[in-house]
């Protein structure tokens, strides 16, 4: 460990209370968590600025790992209690993270409708394709035909794409990266969260002791090389055909616009109704 990776560790984790972790080993959730606090670091913000809040789930462990504002929320809320302290300290920065089947399938709602306000959240959403603490259940993401503890004859729905959805629900920021591509995860995080607006990362990760082990992919490298093969660039994507893009996804920047946010448009009405 460097010198530079070390201080990291020191400044941003609980490090001599909740460690070791509870993540299966090669986990993608400890890749995220990595990324997340080198992102933290570039942007040169302070830990008491900071809030990081979650939902039920593997990735839901993550606030206790990190020394700052930290939040567990029940399961598919971890937005609306977010929203909740933005509109009371919009001076915090404030991440939330959560999990594929927490943010989309009970948390689907809220997850929407806060792209569509556009309000002033980093939303961080690790997909590894299934419900990994609860058992292996598939998920809103679990692709069409893989296998699951409650699809063991195959998936029969059809997954949804997070980040296409959240770009057409009205986010500012859209990208989506994986945890083989650890370089490019950091600069997209750092970007999501200095962005104004709703800002979505989908993080692919891998999941081998429950989604792996029942499709092929018994060990995380195995899902870490299936990633790196499958994932295209935004750019190369747009050169690439239908047939060529089956079964692949796309990494980078899906959305950056920058318009009205709810998190300003809502202090300039309390402004104006104080001033009545």
């Amino acid at each position: 460990m460097t010198e530079k990776t070390g201080s990291l560790r020191h400044d941003y984790l609980r490090h001599d209370k909740k460690f070791p972790h509870v993540w299966c080993p090669g986990c993608g959730n400890g890749i995220v968590l990595g990324s997340l606090i080198r992102a933290i670091a570039r942007l040169g913000l302070e830990k008491d600025e900071l809030v990081l809040a979650a939902g039920i789930g593997c990735s839901g462990r993550m606030p206790v790992y990190v020394d700052f504002n930290t939040l567990h929320a029940t399961h598919g809320r971890a937005l609306t209690f977010a929203t909740g302290i933005k509109l009371a300290k919009p001076a915090l920065t404030v991440i939330i993270v959560m999990g594929d089947g927490d943010a989309t399938a009970i948390g689907g709602n809220h997850f929407i409708h806060a792209a569509r306000r556009n309000i002033d959240l980093t939303a961080i959403i690790i997909n590894n394709q299934i419900y990994g603490m609860t058992g292996g259940q598939h998920s809103p993401t679990t692709p069409y035909g893989s296998f699951a503890s409650t699809a063991v004859w195959g998936n029969i729905e059809h997954p949804f794409p997070i980040a296409e959805l959240a770009v057409t629900a009205g986010a500012s920021y859209v990208a989506r990266g994986t945890v083989y591509h650890a370089a490019m995860l950091d600069d997209l995080l750092a970007a999501g969260i200095a962005k104004k607006g709703f800002s979505v990362i989908e993080v692919m990760s891998n999941c081998h002791t429950q989604y792996g082990r029942r499709n092929q992919m018994n060990d995380a490298v195995t899902m870490l090389r299936h990633f790196k093969e499958q994932a295209v660039s935004v750019d190369r994507a747009a050169r690439m055909t239908e047939e060529e893009m089956a079964g692949r996804f796309t990494i980078g920047v899906l959305a950056d616009v920058d318009k009205p946010n709810y998190t300003e448009e809502y202090q300039k009405i309390r402004e104006r109704a104080r001033q009545r």
